[in-house]
């Protein structure tokens, strides 16, 4: 699935996932959920460090934000040989372009030292599996704009908004009606255009910057 066309709507998991491969003697447990934030991330691993206790260790890869934009992306061997784990699972994750995300493999040592290749190949494994049994949803990235409009017009904004799906945050009352929504990024010409048409100019539209 490519965002390159969709450049603010990117994949991301539904929900957490959890997978076990036993390669030769070894017990990988790979975990998955979402994480839209480094903090969120850190928290995740630290959660699966307390639910696997026992694991020789515990590496992991996330990608926080847009899957080809976000620099909020690290990854750990957590005592494997360096190169290992956490960067064939880093490796594994940018290739599926999925965003918001984050992946934690428990290793149960089984006495068979599997190489450098092979701890590659294994972690690596073990993270295609876990996406692939990953249901999937869309994060839609907007951004706030503020809908000035004339008291009469206010029932013909909300079916405009409620047909484009844009989601209303608040409306204010004033000497005039105020509402503050959620324009999805990309969508704000569109919006722009048809607002003028609905209202016959009367609507002033103020988009806040982007972040």
């Amino acid at each position: 699935m490519n965002s390159a066309s969709e450049p603010f709507h990117y994949p991301i998991p539904a929900g957490p996932v959890t997978i076990e491969l036993e390669i030769k003697r070894s017990r990988f447990v790979t975990d998955i959920a979402a994480a839209a934030t480094r903090a969120e991330a850190m928290a995740f691993i630290d959660h699966i460090k307390l639910t696997h206790p026992d694991a020789s260790h515990h590496c992991w890869a996330y990608i926080a934000g847009h899957p080809e934009s976000s620099s909020e992306r690290a990854s750990s061997d957590d005592g494997e040989p360096q190169g290992t784990a956490g960067k064939p699972m880093l490796h594994v994750l940018q290739h599926k372009n999925i965003g918001d995300i984050v992946v934690v493999i428990s290793r149960y040592f089984g006495g068979i030292k599997l190489g450098s290749g092979g701890l590659v190949r294994a972690y690596g494994s073990a993270v295609q599996h876990g996406v692939d049994a990953l249901s999937l949803t869309r994060r839609v990235t907007t951004r706030a704009a503020m809908i000035h409009i004339p008291f009469a017009l206010e029932n013909t904004v909300r079916r405009l908004l409620q047909t484009k799906s844009i989601s209303i945050k608040q409306v204010d009352y004033q000497t005039e009606v105020i509402f503050t929504v959620a324009v999805p990024c990309g969508d704000e010409t569109s919006l722009l255009q048809e607002m003028i048409n609905q209202t016959n100019g009367a609507a002033t539209i103020i988009m806040a910057k982007k972040e």
